[in-house]
């Protein structure tokens, strides 16, 4: 397999060392690389599975990627694309953080293979004990001032204020491919584009460290995923998607993937898929003469979900999909009516005695009895997708999901939920 041109062909090639050399080495056998995942929180979010993806790609065409946690970076921050300077968490919380990170990136690389089984590494494991002297006469020699202030993350922020602890972070990340080739023989750092800069400078450590030898180092940057809205991706109206299933649901994460628009998706196919190209051109020509049967969308959702949470989670994914779509709800379990509507309004009745006006009031569909009586009369109130237009109607009267559930759709889009007690 040419992984280079696979990645071309895909658009994960955003910049990179010397083409010819690093091709040449490529095709001349396996070799090791490293991509870094700073824990920034308890969980990786979808902005950071994309290198990860890259690390998996590289492994099925043979070579050896280590998944480094940045134990230590963590401690620091990355400037790199931030408006102004990180919080800086306690030790202990990024030790948390850590841990959980290499759980999740376990859930994607293989460890067991005899041939290229991959390697998580965490960079506290020789950050840690850098003594401050020996460390700037070793290593901080190696980098100019004038290189330093030219790098992009750096600019970006002289103007704004940047303190020495993030300027240092690329020394720190340089001496992470310093130590990482020493150990683990590693020849390439791969990243997102805004981390060109520490890419570089960390090359240009190895090479000086290394003056009695030759070194062919290489490094290569994938794009920053945006999207054609203008809206980050990864962002949606409930917050950040999250890898972490506890954090973003199996069904709120294929959602996410479902409402992907026309002039993303067969990009993000390319990015987040393993489908052959062959396939994805013909899912592209479906968007251009059927885009409203969302098939691209639809296997695009199927695809990711399935990588990230498993096939059991995206078979609930799409029954969930299924039932608030397509008119189901009877079919959901209590624990995925609680799923798919984590993120909407809801309320816990205790009297069920009451009737259907003041269960609109108290469930917070709207603001006053006058308002649900005309809500009820306009026929705007669907429960558990029937419509009621009789105000006299009481809540015993009402048939309970799972028995103790009520969904209420007021109009086309506006969904509550209600639970007894």
């Amino acid at each position: 397999m040419d992984i280079f041109k696979d990645l071309q062909e895909r658009g994960l090639v955003y910049q990179h060392t010397d083409e010819l050399a690093l091709r040449k080495r490529l095709e001349a056998g396996p070799l090791t690389l490293y991509c870094g995942f700073d824990p920034t929180a308890d969980s990786l979010h979808i902005g950071s599975l994309l290198p990860i993806l890259v690390l998996k790609r590289f492994q099925l065409a043979g070579h050896k990627p280590i998944a480094l946690v940045g134990g230590g970076t963590g401690l620091i921050g990355d400037p790199s694309g931030k408006a102004s300077e990180r919080v800086l968490n306690p030790k202990e919380v990024v030790d948390q953080w850590a841990y959980k990170i290499k759980q999740q990136l376990e859930q994607f690389l293989d460890f067991e293979t005899e041939e290229n089984p991959a390697i998580v590494a965490n960079n506290y494991e020789w950050l840690g004990s850098l003594q401050v002297i020996e460390f700037l006469r070793d290593i901080g020699k190696n980098f100019p001032l004038g290189t330093m202030l030219a790098k992009d993350s750096v600019e970006a922020r002289m103007s704004k204020g940047i303190s020495y602890t993030e300027f240092s972070y690329m020394i720190l990340q340089s001496y992470d491919y310093l130590k990482l080739n020493e150990l683990y023989d590693c020849e390439m750092q791969v990243g997102g584009s805004d981390q060109w800069g520490n890419i570089t400078v960390g090359i240009d450590l190895i090479r000086r460290m290394s003056v009695d030898q030759v070194k062919e180092i290489h490094g290569l940057t994938m794009p920053l995923v945006t999207k054609s809205d203008g809206v980050k991706f990864g962002k949606t109206e409930s917050g950040t998607v999250w890898l972490d299933a506890e954090k973003t649901s199996p069904y709120k994460f294929y959602q996410f993937w479902m409402n992907t628009d026309d002039r993303d998706v067969i990009k993000f196919l390319k990015y987040f898929t393993f489908i052959p190209m062959e396939e994805i051109n013909e899912l592209a020509e479906g968007v251009e003469k059927e885009p409203e049967k969302r098939r691209a969308q639809r296997v695009l959702a199927t695809e990711v979900t399935k990588l990230v949470h498993g096939q059991d989670a995206l078979k609930r994914a799409e029954k969930i999909s299924g039932a608030l779509f397509g008119g189901g709800l009877r079919n959901l379990s209590a624990a995925e009516i609680e799923e798919g509507f984590s993120d909407v309004p809801s309320a816990t009745i205790e009297n069920p005695e009451i009737g259907l006006i003041d269960l609109l009031v108290l469930g917070g569909v709207v603001s006053s009895k006058r308002q649900a009586r005309e809500a009820i009369v306009s026929g705007a109130i669907y429960i558990n997708d029937v419509r009621h237009t009789d105000v006299e109607t009481t809540v015993p009267q009402l048939e309970r999901l799972d028995g103790k559930y009520l969904v209420i759709r007021r109009g086309k889009k506006n969904y509550y939920l209600i639970k007894f007690s």
